[in-house]
């Protein structure tokens, strides 16, 4: 089975996957950027199922570079993976490593999960301040990675906001 690997200019909270990824912090305590948005479509029930998520350290639910699964709650989407990206240091403290692994991390879960279809948004590239043309092109090598081995999934969707990231995603699917 072929996977779809596509990008479109969205709102992440009105697609109806499997599941779309949210660019969350450690503490998975809601925030602002698309981690706000999707707290805020989804409703009280996913900040109630995050906050029912043992923390592995003080305000730490998910490490930066790994992803959890919950309910997507009042969202389209079945279900919602957090993945925490690291925040941009200049690419010195490990951030395409981290990056590329909470990619990774959504994907197994999604494959885990048996999803079909899911949806990323750009992450890391908001407030954390990773250069857009990195992020992209670790994004898009990862996703072609999980496509080699696609398990479940049929359908991987980058979702930007903005006609600057659709183009840096649709110039990385091309190449």
């Amino acid at each position: 089975m072929q996977v779809v690997l596509e990008s479109i200019e969205a709102d992440i909270t009105t697609l109806a996957l499997d599941a779309i990824v949210n660019a969350a912090n450690e503490s998975l305590s809601g925030g602002g950027g698309v981690d706000g948005a999707i707290h805020r479509a989804a409703g009280p029930g996913l900040m109630d199922e995050c906050r029912a998520l043992p923390m592995i350290r003080p305000y730490v639910r998910c490490p930066t570079g790994e992803a959890v699964l919950t309910g997507g709650h009042g969202l389209p989407a079945r279900y919602v993976i957090h993945a925490v990206g690291p925040v941009w240091y200049g690419g010195s403290k490990g951030e395409p490593t981290l990056l590329g692994s909470c990619y990774r991390r959504s994907l197994d879960l999604a494959r885990k999960h048996g999803l079909a279809s899911i949806a990323f948004p750009a992450i890391s590239c908001g407030v954390f301040g990773y250069p857009l043309d990195k992020a992209v092109a670790i994004a898009v090598t990862e996703a072609r990675q999980a496509a080699e081995d696609p398990g479940s999934l049929s359908r991987i969707v980058f979702c930007c906001f903005g006609q600057k990231a659709l183009q840096a995603y649709r110039d990385a699917l091309v190449a």
